[in-house]
């Protein structure tokens, strides 16, 4: 896995938690902000936004994810997840099993990180493999010896 820049992690945990303040949880009140840097060095962001019903609900990583693809982009390097009751940060939050699904989808799994942040100085750095040790993926519908 390829090193990433201490001044690229600290934009990613700043454009994450300022996403924060456009989180809309009228429910939980727990805000998640999110920034997805993508393979040509465009960031993307999310927020959580909640549902009355909750089953609409959609979390930041998944906003930032879509809002890329929606635009054509399908490469990612990383994603950088802050989170919090009422918006303070007081340890990691790491992404649900639908959002690791997702990235799953997109992302190779082995090289492909996940930073979990409190704020620029408390974060640690994972791989998707590492949240997710036995993804599914196209390569379980595909015949391995094709692959």
């Amino acid at each position: 896995m390829q090193n990433l820049e201490k001044s690229m992690i600290s934009k990613l945990i700043e454009t994450a938690m300022e996403q924060l303040k456009f989180s809309y949880t009228p429910y939980s009140n727990f805000k998640v902000g999110a920034s997805l840097l993508t393979k040509n060095g465009q960031i993307y962001t999310g927020c959580n936004i909640e549902n009355v019903a909750y089953t609409p609900t959609n979390c930041a990583e998944r906003t930032a994810i879509f809002k890329a693809v929606s635009e054509g982009v399908r490469e990612f390097d990383t994603i950088c997840i802050v989170g919090g009751k009422d918006g303070i940060l007081t340890e990691y939050t790491a992404p649900c099993g639908v959002c690791r699904q997702v990235m799953m989808e997109f992302c190779d799994p082995e090289t492909f990180r996940i930073i979990l942040a409190i704020d620029k100085e408390h974060y640690d750095i994972y791989t998707l493999k590492d949240l997710l040790p036995l993804g599914f993926g196209l390569r379980n519908l595909i015949n391995s010896r094709e692959i």
